[in-house]
C-alpha cells in the first residue's frame, strides 16, 4: 500500500500517548506519515510545576520526545491557551484570554484545516462527542476536529475513544474489592468514551506497546502533582507483560460507514 497521511489531533501533551499512540507507531512503522497536532500546551495541567509559562515549555519539551518515541514527522501546537480540568474550565475570570473553549470553532478549524491541506491528508482522528471523559477541551476537539475535516475534505475521520463496556464491568468488580475516593463516581462513566456497539475499529497495537509505554513515560511532568496517584504514573506501574494485554488494543468510532462494522486497520477500506 502506497504510504498515506494521518494527522492526530489532540487537546494537550500526554493526550497522545493514553488513546493514539500505538496507532501512531504502528502507522509509521508502516511508512505512513504521522503528524501530531494539540490545541494546547496543556498549561493548566496538575504538576509539581506551578501552571504557566515554565510548566507549557516542559510540556511542549515533552511532547516532542514522545512524538519522536512514535515515529512522527511533524508536530505542531495551535496555540490556545489551556482552559483547565472542570466541566466548565472554571470560571472564565480564571480561564486565559484564548481558553481553547472560548475560541471560535470555525476559526480554530480553518487553523486546523490549514494543516490537513498542506499534508494532504487522507485520515484525522479526533474524540468522541462527550469527549472521553468530558474535558471541555476534549469536547472542543471534537467540534473543530469535525469542522476540518469538512473544510479540507479529509475523507476518513476516526474519533479516539475506550470501549466503556469493559471499562464499567472492572470498575463495578474493583468497587467490591476497594473503596474508591467519595469524588470517585463509577456511574460517570456510564456517559463515558462510547459503547461497544459503536466502535467501528479496533486495532490492535501490541507489537508497539514498547512505545506506547516510553510516549507515557516521555510525560513525566503528568505522572506527578496533586493529591493522589496521577493516571500516567498508575499505568506506567502496571508490570510490562500486563501492560501489553491491557493497553494493546486502541479503540476508534467512524460515522459514516454501516453500523456494526468492525474493521482493525485505519486505513482498512485502502488496504482491501
Amino acid at each position: 500500500m502506497a504510504p498515506r497521511t494521518a494527522v492526530f489531533f489532540h487537546a494537550h501533551p500526554d493526550d497522545e500517548a493514553l488513546l493514539t499512540a500505538g496507532t501512531m507507531a504502528m502507522l509509521a512503522a508502516e511508512g505512513h506519515r504521522v503528524v501530531l497536532v494539540v490545541a494546547t500546551a496543556g498549561e493548566r495541567g496538575l504538576a509539581e510545576l506551578e501552571p504557566g509559562d515554565e510548566l507549557r515549555d516542559t510540556r511542549m519539551r515533552e511532547l516532542y520526545t514522545s512524538a519522536a518515541l512514535l515515529g512522527c514527522a511533524r508536530v505542531e501546537c495551535l496555540g490556545y491557551g489551556d482552559s483547565g480540568l472542570s466541566p466548565k474550565g472554571g470560571v472564565a475570570e480564571e480561564r486565559p484570554d484564548n481558553a481553547f473553549i472560548d475560541a471560535d470553532s470555525e476559526e480554530a478549524a480553518k487553523a486546523l484545516a490549514a494543516i490537513l491541506q498542506e499534508e494532504g491528508a487522507e485520515l484525522l482522528t479526533i474524540y468522541d462527542p462527550a469527549g472521553g471523559y468530558g474535558h471541555p477541551d476534549h469536547v472542543q476537539v471534537h467540534r473543530v476536529g469535525k469542522r476540518a475535516a469538512q473544510i479540507a475534505g479529509t475523507p476518513i475521520v476516526l474519533e479516539a475513544t475506550v470501549n466503556r463496556d469493559p471499562l464499567l464491568r472492572l470498575l463495578r468488580t474493583a468497587g467490591k474489592l476497594y473503596r474508591f475516593p467519595p469524588e470517585f463516581d463509577v456511574r460517570t462513566f456510564e456517559s463515558a468514551y462510547s459503547s461497544g456497539e459503536v466502535i467501528t475499529h479496533r486495532v490492535n497495537v501490541r507489537k508497539y506497546a514498547g512505545q506506547k509505554r516510553a510516549s507515557m513515560a516521555a510525560h513525566a511532568s503528568q505522572a506527578s502533582g496533586g493529591d493522589t496517584d496521577r493516571t500516567l504514573a498508575v499505568m506506567l506501574k502496571v508490570p510490562r507483560p500486563l501492560y501489553r494485554l491491557v493497553f494493546g488494543t486502541e479503540w476508534y468510532v467512524r460515522r459514516d460507514v454501516p453500523p456494526g462494522t468492525r474493521l482493525t486497520h485505519p486505513f482498512e477500506q485502502w488496504l482491501k
